[in-house]
């Protein structure tokens, strides 16, 4: 395992998070060392790891904001480990897969990835995903914390049973219970939320939430408005928020008068 320190308190004019912790997981030592030493010039402290065993060490006395993960590792796979540090902590986490394999990066993508970068791969690219799922990993303060400050400095919206936090990003239900969403589900609410009751494509929920326009970039997003539909609607199957426009894509209802 190796650590590289941030070398730069803040980019100027980045929206990076300053001083943001990031764990690269990656079994080839050449790659592995070229994305910390990016990343690490780049203004953020990382750690590496050349397995699944060696991250869970690592977590176990350090926390991170992000973690890049390789699918294909000896052992332990990468999708196996997301999902463990999912079950333990709120990371964002960036999948690397090998081209070709679409398969993978589904997968990801329905355990709750926020994103993933196709190997080989440039140093530009990956840094430019850091920086995008970084702009959505939420601040440190407790949703409980949040919940105490003055509502009127502060974004928020309600909907049915729920009241959504759009600046602590974080949604309660009945009895101010915190609903467990990823980050990229929030996202994806956002989105609808700040949009309601107007036709949303693929294509322009998918330019919202940073994703390229192509197919699987589609496929992305309604896998998290199906995830999300599980968390928020009583009826799934039959939505009473986030109903499909069989043939143009999607629309939030919110009834008048709420919202606010």
């Amino acid at each position: 395992m190796m650590f590289i320190p941030n070398l730069l308190s803040a980019e100027s004019g980045s929206e990076s998070i300053v001083r943001a912790r990031i764990v690269v997981v990656e079994d080839e030592p050449d790659l592995r060392d070229a994305v910390a030493e990016y990343l690490g010039a780049s203004g953020y402290d990382v750690a590496t790891a050349e397995s699944a065993s060696a991250a869970r060490t690592l977590l176990e006395t350090q926390s991170f904001h992000l973690a890049i993960l390789d699918i294909a590792m000896p052992g332990e796979d990468g999708l196996s480990l997301g999902r463990w540090m999912r079950s333990k902590t709120s990371i964002g986490i960036i999948y690397a897969t090998a081209a070709g394999t679409a398969l993978d990066r589904i997968v990801g993508l329905e355990l709750g990835a926020d994103d993933y970068i196709v190997k080989p791969y440039e140093l530009r690219e990956v840094l430019a995903r850091v920086r995008s799922v970084l702009r959505r990993v939420p601040q440190p303060a407790e949703p409980q914390a949040a919940k105490a400050e003055t509502t009127a400095s502060r974004r928020s919206m309600s909907f049915g049973p729920f009241h959504a936090d759009l600046d602590g990003r974080f949604v309660t239900g009945t009895n101010g219970t915190v609903i467990d969403l990823a980050k990229s589900e929030f996202d994806v609410l956002e989105v609808f939320l700040t949009r309601a009751n107007r036709l949303l494509t693929r294509a322009a929920i998918s330019e919202a939430i940073g994703f390229a326009e192509d197919p699987e970039s589609s496929r992305a997003v309604d896998i998290r408005i199906m995830r999300l539909r599980k968390k928020i609607e009583a009826d799934p199957a039959n939505p009473k928020f986030l109903r499909t426009v069989r043939g143009e894509g999607y629309i939030f209802s919110l009834p008048t008068g709420e919202g606010n």
